[in-house]
């Protein structure tokens, strides 16, 4: 893939996770590198259950990076949870 489509995927899938997961995103390149490491984490997730991308094309592409965003800000949100929250 063009490094463009790998932009477009990293965005599509960090915002809609972001909306899905109720935050307020983290920008416009925090998103992209969120939809990015979740396109990964979706294929390794895909891969570890035995299954393909449920269907072809961009779309099939966007809804793995979409699931791998997903696991990923939740990942994050417990890590970030589970620290002490500082007091003014």
């Amino acid at each position: 893939m063009g490094i463009l489509t790998w932009i477009i995927v990293g965005l599509v899938a960090g915002l809609l996770a972001s909306m899905v997961m109720g935050g307020t995103g983290y920008g416009l390149i925090g998103d992209i590198i969120i939809g990015i490491i979740g396109a990964f984490v979706g294929g390794w997730i895909f891969q570890k259950l035995g299954t393909g991308v449920p269907f072809h094309g961009l779309g099939g592409v966007i809804f793995v990076a979409f699931i791998g965003a997903v696991v990923l800000l939740f990942v994050l949100r417990l890590i970030r949870g589970a620290t002490f929250p500082r007091r003014l």
